[in-house]
């Protein structure tokens, strides 16, 4: 059964909302947007250069007005950015638009999804990628906890399977 309604997905870095996000639109017939690339589209430039010219607070603020627009739409599946939940705006937002489901990873699955990647300005920064991903867990996980609709495991666990437990919690809501 194919759905307009809007799925979000939140969850931290490496917990495969982009990867989930796209084959649950391709398999629903839904747009899919990543938030982070809506943002690197709408400025032309990268997240690492966005946080480089005006900070955390810059980046924050482009990524809450994106995601004030984004939600208003209909028949998306929305991947949101891992700090996005910090803005209670945000959080708001989501929670009213759409069916939310948080892709739990833990630091571990996070530390080895995120070793490569050079895209990520709050590990750039860092020394011990391990301790500040469990630093951002810590502060997160309640706001992820706080707007989620459902709570995917993640780690262990194939996209099929995690595609066919969203489906079914979806379509049964």
């Amino acid at each position: 059964m194919l759905s307009s309604r809007n799925i979000f997905l939140i969850g931290p870095m490496g917990a495969g909302k982009t990867t989930i996000g796209r084959r649950l639109a391709d398999k629903r017939g839904l747009e899919f947007i990543d938030s982070d690339h809506e943002i690197e589209a709408r400025t032309g430039v990268d997240i690492p250069y966005i946080f480089e010219k005006e900070g955390e607070p810059g980046f924050r603020r482009r990524e809450q007005q994106t995601i004030a627009e984004l939600v208003e739409r209909q028949g998306i599946v929305l991947a949101t950015g891992g700090g996005a939940i910090l803005d209670p705006r945000n959080r708001q937002a989501l929670a009213a638009h759409g069916f939310v489901v948080y892709l739990h990873a833990s630091v571990e699955q996070q530390v080895q999804r995120t070793a490569r990647a050079a895209n990520r300005p709050l590990l750039q920064a860092s020394s011990d990628r391990r301790e500040t991903l469990a630093r951002l867990f810590e502060i997160r996980d309640p706001l992820y906890r706080e707007i989620a609709d459902l709570v995917l495991h993640t780690d262990h666990r194939g996209a099929r399977t995690l595609l066919r437990e969203i489906e079914r919690h979806v379509d049964r809501d």
